[in-house]
């Protein structure tokens, strides 16, 4: 019998691809959110706070949630068989995986509370798709993330059955695949990774969710093997915000709300960041990732300069990444004299 290497108490950085990293994750709670004028709050660990800052949810990490679990409930009775499960689709910055790990942090702290004091469970597991993947690297980040031994010494089909053995003995229940636009299945490498994920899915008694960008539009859905996925996986969209209509205002209005409460700069007047969030979808194109990205580098530059308050001149001095600069850029399309309607 192949036995996994037990997370270590360590302050060593792991990635949440091990269970080390992703013990740590589950383990660690938010920094608690002192009063932005307590003397005892040093500035160090007010960067540290603000670095990491807030999670959002959003009405799509809802919907997801909801979906999860009622698919957790539906799979768990099936000896068997196709196994039914979700993939997290959309563009890039939107916050897929950020969806994806809050999704697996709440599973596995409610197993917890339902097996209490019992060690050596492993409800939730954790990877990325590498790269050009092939079958055996797909598995052997199975076995990393297990921390199984003598990898080099196995091959594809030892490590898989250990992977499922162990995955079973541990009673892991949601199983987490990111990026799996990286398999294309045009290829041979990537339609066989492809086929390797369907037979974990029959072989390992837990539900599946996958996330990637753009996943409808990606090869991974076509064909035959595309046929059989779509037929077991139900799509959630986890597009960008809106900012058309009033309740999609006032989704967004929220969510700024939310992260301008959660600030803790000494000089920040409540609700500046509502006042610029036209500004702020402008900016972020309703992405996540690109919004708080903007908001916590802005928050550490009035830390680290003295200012301590967040201003629109201060958010036009941040840079974020290419695709948000570029599409904040682009000229808004307006209707010329010809374009408009009788």
């Amino acid at each position: 019998m192949v036995t996994a290497a037990q997370p270590a108490t360590t302050s060593t950085f792991s990635p949440l691809t091990t269970w080390d990293g992703w013990q740590q994750f589950v383990d660690t709670p938010h920094a608690p959110a002192r009063e932005a004028g307590d003397q005892e709050w040093t500035l160090e660990q007010r960067e540290d706070y603000h670095a990491r800052f807030v999670v959002l949810k959003t009405p799509a990490m809802d919907t997801i949630s909801t979906a999860v679990r009622r698919l957790l409930l539906l799979n768990r009775g099936q000896q068997g068989g196709a196994r039914r499960g979700l993939i997290i689709s959309g563009p890039a910055t939107t916050g897929k995986t950020t969806a994806m790990q809050q999704l697996g942090r709440t599973v596995e702290l409610a197993d917890r509370r339902r097996h209490p004091n019992q060690d050596g469970r492993l409800p939730v597991l954790f990877i990325t798709v590498p790269p050009s993947s092939t079958p055996k690297m797909l598995i052997s980040e199975f076995a990393r993330f297990l921390g199984l031994p003598m990898l080099e010494r196995m091959n594809q089909i030892q490590i898989t059955n250990a992977v499922c053995e162990l995955l079973c003995e541990l009673g892991t229940q949601l199983v987490l695949v990111d990026d799996v636009h990286l398999m294309d299945t045009r290829s041979r490498a990537g339609a066989e990774t492809s086929d390797q994920l369907k037979y974990l899915g029959e072989r390992i008694p837990a539900t599946f969710v996958y996330s990637g960008i753009d996943v409808e539009a990606s090869p991974l859905l076509t064909g035959v093997r595309g046929s059989q996925l779509a037929g077991r996986f139900k799509i959630v969209r986890n597009q960008p915000l809106r900012y058309g209509s009033t309740a999609d205002q006032q989704i967004w209005h929220d969510l700024v709300r939310s992260m301008d409460s959660a600030l803790r700069l000494r000089r920040h007047r409540p609700g500046a960041l509502v006042t610029h969030a036209a500004y702020l979808h402008a900016r972020t194109g309703g992405r996540m990732g690109s919004l708080s990205h903007l908001v916590r580098e802005a928050a550490l530059v009035s830390l680290l300069d003295g200012t301590e308050k967040i201003t629109k001149k201060l958010l036009e001095q941040i840079e974020l990444d290419s695709a948000a600069e570029q599409r904040a850029r682009a000229p808004h399309r307006r209707r010329t004299p010809s374009q408009r309607q009788p």
